[in-house]
């Protein structure tokens, strides 16, 4: 089994959410049918902007830890530079 931490951007608002799951396609559709996280259920319209794959769910709940902190967000900011200088 794969397991992936993710980054959705909400396209109303330009906000981030950073998760984790062993099903990608599945958990980027409950997010937007309001079956997601509190955070994704109060807005609608995530897109999927990047992901990691894991072997170990330890290793990927490590990362999104990570990514979630104020490192995290610098090192992912500086990795999709290009995107988001695109879609400002």
């Amino acid at each position: 089994m794969i397991y992936f931490v993710y980054l959705l951007e909400n396209h109303n608002d330009r906000g981030w959410y950073i998760g984790f799951t062993s099903d990608l396609k599945k958990r980027v559709l409950d997010h937007n049918n309001g079956k997601g996280a509190k955070t994704t259920k109060e807005r609608s319209n995530w897109k999927l902007i990047y992901f990691e794959g894991y072997l170990r769910k330890d290793d990927a709940l490590g990362r999104e830890k990570f990514l979630k902190s104020d490192s995290g967000r610098k090192y992912l900011k500086k990795q999709l530079k290009n995107y988001l200088e695109k879609n400002i």
